[in-house]
């Protein structure tokens, strides 16, 4: 290691995004990328550190970058504070006072860019919640000296680093992809057999998704096979719904498993071996009391029955499948170990009564093996040669082993993987219940759940799932992921094949009159997409009377030359604008000669008529369901759960969209990409009208301004605007409405700019808000 080295690890979470652009900015350091060492770690002029605040202050000091000890104290401690911070309220207050300090500052402390300045940019920046918030246009001044940091040319060479190593990174696991076999010991060409055992419990999630893949992706890499197998050994929880709903879920993921199985086929089997077991010594009934069980495994204490005679274990145990008054007091344990140090080796459940009817076996059966049992034994009985299991079990291999050596059975490979999570995200079966409960989704299906029908809904294809669990390589790590990488991916495949159309916000649209337009309205065939001839062929209307978005409006200058999109110049000639600044109108002159080199390019639409109309479309965006990272064990998710989740705009779009099928994804060009989620039929205007509505969801692209959570948007604008977004969203509001008849309609003024006095950069007090939540009823998930 030299004496001027910061040395980054990918994996760094939070990354230190401050460390590395002030490294950049002083040239005192050179950013290395180590993926194996620590977090982070700066060696310069003798000096060693390993956290980012040290390597800030001190990279900070050695380039000769002004200093205020107490200022910067302060504000370091706000980085801390930010970084750590999962209260709305609590976020927002920081970023006004921050937004008011700089109000008529350059930087946070002094003249020049310092430390304090680098410390809170890098918390910013490497969070996508208070990025989000950031860019929601509420902090002007903050924004401002945020984006100026990071325009510099220095950060922009530190980005691009950090780029590149990630993209590095990522050939690699590509390159660790392709070489899976080494995983498999002993795999044989035709003979490997692999198996995915879900519960029929429930729906499949993102989680189930890459055993789904692994399994599918080692049969066919050497030519052997996947069996679906339905672990059903518990009666109280299994329902034959579930098993339809899960084979559906593995259809949606282009997954066949080449055999379908249940562990119930097997229960003579196991129950035979159960005796066979008892008969060798090795296992024993037991009535202890669970509590009293759980304590005496965790002390390595020896139960009371262990003990017990052969004969006696064989009496309780068929006792036990009678079912009777005193025979459901009793499990059965393997006679393993009392006090091995791997606590999963200390005499475990094997079999358990249940006197509720299983949903295939129906009353036959009341006793019922337990996974740890059943699962060895059906793997060896069903052929299969290699286990894959997340890491979660590595405990309980050696159980597994033990399982099979005591019963005589064919042995069978175990290979561990990580088990995948993602901040943001609950996989647990119970709490994303709760959700469909309380009707705060609108079920299994929802698009902001992580199940497998809600992901695929939402726009993520199977290529982006399978690309990037097996870009994950063998690793064995316990990490929370972004959900930027798999968007990125996903957007990769997505982009080259997405037809392009365009859309206008009806309640933003501004009509426009164009001069030396044509008289009457003419159609050009244009391809889908330019770049992608394949795609097909879509219709284009050219009338004199267009709409565009007022944001586009709002951007133009006097006499401006600017570019309509798929038609040519056109110059800026007159602007009408209300009360409160909204344009009203443009005129705009074509000059089709005009060099399109340096224009604002605009997408625009042909306005509403009889022989050529526009499509109503509705636009929707999802947040995050809850406010934390990751919950923890004792957390009670109904302390966070985000106000508000569901985000809808009414849009026209041009006509081509009535030939999208369910399913279909595409690009707004200059908006986003969507995923048509269907037709809303009868839903009446303002005028009691039937129209049809087109449903689009937004696909999250990887940008950090997408993924960000939206929240703070819906926190910060109080119970009036939620009640009139609500409104806006059930169409209380003329479809044809210029942006100053809804802004009267609204009440709405133009925004003061905040230049009031603070005592603290932290607020105190948390701010007086309330929420609504905005639902509504979708249809199942599509057909498949």
């Amino acid at each position: 290691m030299t004496a001027r080295n910061l040395f980054v690890s990918l994996k760094a979470s939070p990354f230190p995004y401050a460390a590395i652009a002030i490294a950049h900015y002083t040239q005192k350091a050179e950013v290395n990328y180590d993926e194996l060492g620590p977090a982070l770690t700066l060696t310069l002029g003798g000096v060693s550190v390993t956290t980012e605040e040290d390597a800030v202050r001190v990279l900070a000091k050695t380039g000769g970058l002004g200093e205020d000890k107490v200022k910067d104290t302060a504000y370091f401690s706000l980085a801390r504070s930010l970084a750590t911070a999962t209260a709305v309220p609590q976020i927002i207050a920081s970023l006004d006072s921050l937004d008011d300090h700089l109000a008529y500052r350059t930087f946070l402390v002094g003249h020049d860019t310092t430390a304090a300045d680098w410390i809170v940019w890098g918390v910013l920046k490497g969070s996508l919640r208070l990025l989000g918030l950031l860019k929601n246009n509420q902090h002007q001044h903050l924004l401002r000296w945020f984006n100026h940091l990071e325009s510099l040319e220095s950060t922009q060479a530190a980005l691009a680093g950090l780029a590149e190593a990630k993209a590095s990174k990522a050939r690699l696991n590509q390159k660790t992809a392709s070489s899976f076999a080494l995983g498999l010991q002993n795999a044989k060409e035709g003979e490997v057999v692999t198996r995915f055992p879900p519960e029929p419990s429930g729906y499949l999630h993102i989680g189930h998704t890459k055993a789904a893949i692994l399994n599918k992706y080692f049969a066919k890499m050497y030519n052997g096979k996947m069996i679906v197998r339905f672990d059903d050994t518990n009666p109280s929880k299994e329902r034959s719904e579930f098993e339809e709903t899960i084979l559906e879920d593995l259809n949606l993921l282009n997954i066949k498993g080449d055999q379908v199985t249940h562990t119930s086929d097997y229960f003579d089997q196991i129950y035979e071996l159960a005796i066979t077991i008892i008969k060798i010594g090795k296992a024993y009934a037991d009535d202890t009391e669970q509590a009293q069980m759980r304590e005496e495994r965790g002390q390595g204490i020896a139960s009371k029955r262990r003990d017990a005679t052969v004969e006696e274990n064989l009496s309780r145990f068929e006792e036990m499948t009678k079912g009777t008054e005193g025979g459901v007091r009793w499990c059965l344990r393997a006679k393993m170990s009392v006090d091995n140090p791997n606590k999963a080796m200390r005499d475990p459940v094997i079999y358990r009564c249940n006197l509720e009817p299983h949903h295939r076996t129906g009353s036959k059966w009341k006793v019922y093996p337990t996974y740890d049992f059943a699962c060895p034994i059906v793997d060896s009985l069903e052929g299969v040669t290699h286990a894959l299991r997340t890491i979660e079990y590595r405990d309980r291999n050696p159980q597994y082993h033990w399982m099979i050596e005591a019963l005589g059975l064919r042995p069978v490979s175990i290979w561990d993987f990580s088990r995948l999570n993602f901040i943001y995200t609950l996989l647990s079966k119970r709490k994303l219940r709760w959700f469909v409960d309380q009707g705060l989704v609108s079920g299994w299906d929802d698009p902001r759940f992580p199940t497998v029908r809600g992901i695929r809904r939402r726009g993520m294809t199977v290529e982006a799932l399978t690309q990037f669990m097996l870009s994950q390589g063998p690793s064995q790590a316990i990490v929370s992921l972004e959900w930027d990488s798999i968007w990125a991916l996903n957007k990769k495949i997505i982009d080259p094949i997405a037809p392009r159309f365009w859309s206008v916000l009806k309640t933003k649209s501004v009509p426009v009159t164009i001069q030396g337009g044509p008289t009457e309205a003419e159609i050009k065939t244009l391809p889908r997409h330019k770049k992608n001839p394949d795609i097909g062929e879509k219709k284009t209307v050219y009338t004199s009377n267009i709409l565009i978005d007022q944001e586009d409006a709002l951007s133009f200058e006097d006499n401006e030359e600017i570019t309509l999109m798929d038609w040519g110049n056109a110059i800026v000639r007159s602007k009408t604008t209300d009360s409160s600044g909204a344009v009203t109108a443009l005129t705009m002159e074509l000059n089709l000669d005009g060099d399109f080199r340096k224009t604002k390019k605009i997408t625009w639409l042909s306005r509403h008529t009889t022989a050529h109309p526009l499509v109503n479309a509705t636009l929707i965006d999802y947040d995050y369901l809850i406010t934390k990272k990751k919950l923890e064990e004792n957390d009670d998710v109904k302390d966070f759960v985000t106000p508000v989740t569901e985000f809808r705009e009414d849009a026209f779009t041009d006509a081509n969209v009535r030939d999208l099928e369910q399913g279909d994804i595409i690009q707004f060009e200059r908006r986003g990409y969507y995923i048509f989620d269907g037709v809303v039929e009868n839903n009446a205007g303002l005028d009691g009208s039937a129209q049809k509505t087109w449903e689009f969801i937004r696909i999250p692209d990887g940008r950090a301004a997408g993924l960000a959570s939206k929240a703070g948007g819906g926190a910060v604008d109080g119970p009036e605007q939620s009640a009139k977004t609500k409104e806006q969203a059930a169409g209380a509001i003329p479809l044809a409405s210029t942006p100053a008849e809804v802004d009267r309609y609204y009440g709405v003024t133009p925004a003061d700019t905040k230049m009031y006095k603070v005592d603290m950069v932290v607020g105190a007090d948390d701010p007086n808000v309330e929420n609504a939540t905005k639902m509504y009823k979708i249809e199942g998930v599509y057909n498949v």
